[in-house]
């Protein structure tokens, strides 16, 4: 499907090109998400998990920004550990947005929604520009940004704010890339700018980027040594754009590494295991199977995802449209051949490395790539889903595809008479075919308003039930003030945690009364609807005389108001 025919020169991007396109990547996100944006402050969507965790994770940050700044990673959760927002990827980036999450829960969910919504249209403009500054003309760079903003498969990962924050990745891209074509210091500066961004909402995506960027800082490198002989050189303020642009990225991954690193130290139990990253990895046929959340693809792919252990993470599937434009783009004329080819091998080695690890013992255990990243990479040792690589994948596949629709319009205006009707059904017809395959609709549920008693009660808090479902809710409960809370939730549990579990399953008796004291745990609330079928189903009717503490019915809740160890007892 080569076509010979050479793609018309592209014109400068202009203001009112940049606005029309932020302007379809918003009306996309809220159509692509309704009802959502009727219910900012009181619903989130796919679940009542990671989007409350990271709505807390958010206004936290806020609060610290404003009343903590030097405290930034001790947050109230987990209390009395230390460097506790550090417990899963931390979305430092949102600070300015978390100024106004830290006023109250209903304000943390006004906050998380919108940015829900900017990540999905951030996501289209950063492929969009990306695509233009490539070569393509607007109609494959629509293709492409709603390809990657849009893949069937990021309907699992509706619940994680961190995955879908992908925009700057090709955002980035497109300003590093123009910047250096255009030996624009500025632009390339604002990349790096951007880059560093992008490490500042986890490193879940950041690390994918900044292993990207060396790839292709290696590749232009040995490139620029082919053409030494040319006298060529870079102009001094480019020289000196990136040197900064490299130390404020280098800068900015120390600052977000450090505490990390603090935390494997303290906590043994966060490092992953291959037969534990084994168990998120993603199967061949995880690129069959599309989310349970897709209404096209959720029958069809069924047998292909059925016997996958999490299909949440193990859900690749991109999409019919995507990938028949794709393989139509790489075979097309659409990219000049050497990007093509980049492209192709790019999405081959990001798919096989999503795959993940097998663990087992001797050399077959290289079989999967990504094995030598999780032994000889550093950071990948303590990534805990491989297939969130898909997002580089798509992006692949999504230039790919848009290059695909510039060739078969192409051909539709060498066949046609109509110069305009024709092309334009064409690409409505993509767009369309993208946007029905990654369409839910998305879930959203409305969430439980905190209890008068988060607030009235004197921390430190213990919520019961405890467990990694309740503990989400909890941890976005606290919002309302940020009181000291044992409970919280994140990559990880700490082991000190899993023991006090097990200790206060019997609360309220002797030993997890005492237990709790010794702690430094002044309040624990009961939620007795959260409590039916757990252990603690009756807690709040079983006798407490003569233990150090005073029962009283809250609201919807039971506080029991534990002596300090201090005060006798």
């Amino acid at each position: 499907m080569e076509v010979a025919r050479e793609q018309p020169a592209v014109r400068p991007l202009a203001a009112r090109e940049l606005g029309l396109a932020a302007l379809a990547a918003a009306v996309l996100a809220v159509a692509m998400t309704w009802p959502l944006a009727l219910h900012l402050g009181s619903d989130v969507g796919k679940d009542l998990g990671g989007p409350l965790l990271e709505a807390w994770q958010v206004a936290w940050i806020g609060e610290a920004l404003l009343y903590r700044p030097l405290e930034l990673w001790q947050a109230n959760t987990f209390w009395p550990d230390r460097d506790t927002l550090a417990f899963s990827d931390a979305l430092v980036g949102y600070a300015p947005a978390g100024l106004a999450a830290q006023t109250s829960p209903q304000a943390a969910l006004a906050v998380y929604n919108p940015l829900f919504l900017f990540a999905y249209a951030l996501a289209f403009v950063g492929a969009y520009l990306l695509s233009r500054e490539l070569g393509l003309r607007p109609a494959g760079a629509v293709v492409a940004g709603a390809a990657f903003a849009y893949a069937s498969w990021k309907l699992a990962q509706n619940g994680h704010l961190h995955v879908l924050s992908s925009g700057a990745v090709p955002l980035a891209l497109f300003l590093l890339v123009r910047g250096y074509r255009r030996r624009s210091a500025a632009l390339a500066g604002a990349g790096w700018l951007v880059a560093s961004w992008q490490l500042t909402l986890g490193f879940t995506l950041g690390m994918q980027l900044a292993y990207l960027l060396a790839v292709l800082g290696a590749i232009v490198a040995l490139a620029g040594l082919r053409r030494r002989g040319r006298g060529t050189r870079p102009a001094a303020p480019l020289v000196v754009a990136t040197a900064l642009g490299l130390c404020l990225f280098a800068a900015t991954a120390l600052f977000m590494a450090r505490p990390y690193l603090r935390v494997l130290d303290a906590h043994p139990e966060a490092r992953r295991t291959p037969a534990y990253v084994e168990s998120f990895s993603p199967q061949p046929r995880s690129f069959l199977a599309a989310p349970a959340e897709s209404w096209l693809w959720d029958g069809p792919t069924y047998r292909a995802r059925a016997p996958l252990a999490a299909p949440d993470e193990m859900a690749l599937f991109p999409g019919l449209t995507i990938g028949l434009l794709a393989l139509a783009g790489l075979l097309s004329s659409g990219f000049p051949r050497r990007l093509r080819v980049g492209l192709a091998a790019g999405v081959a080695l990001c798919a096989l490395l999503s795959l993940g690890v097998r663990d087992v013992s001797g050399p077959g255990r290289y079989l999967t790539p990504y094995r030598l990243l999780f032994d000889f990479a550093p950071g990948w040792d303590g990534v805990r889903t491989p297939g969130r690589i898909n997002v580089l994948t798509s992006l692949g596949l999504a230039l790919l595809a848009g290059a695909g629709l510039a060739a078969l319009l192409e051909r539709v205006r060498a066949r046609s008479s109509s110069a305009r009707v024709l092309p334009a059904a064409v690409a409505g017809l993509a767009l369309a075919g993208i946007l029905l395959e990654g369409l839910g609709p998305l879930a959203h549920l409305r969430v439980p308003p905190p209890p008068s008693a988060v607030r009235q009660a004197p921390p430190p808090h213990l919520h019961l039930p405890a467990g990694f479902e309740q503990d989400l809710l909890y941890s976005y409960w606290t919002t309302a003030g940020f009181p000291a809370t044992v409970n919280g939730a994140g990559g990880f549990d700490p082991d000190w945690y899993d023991r006090l579990r097990k200790v206060v399953r019997g609360f309220p008796d002797a030993a997890s009364v005492a237990a709790l004291r010794r702690l430094g745990v002044r309040t624990v609330i009961l939620h007795p609807e959260l409590a039916a079928g757990t252990e603690w189903a009756g807690a709040a009717a079983r006798p407490v005389a003569g233990l150090p503490l005073v029962r009283e019915r809250v609201g919807g809740a039971v506080l029991f108001r534990l002596a300090s160890t201090s005060s006798g007892g």
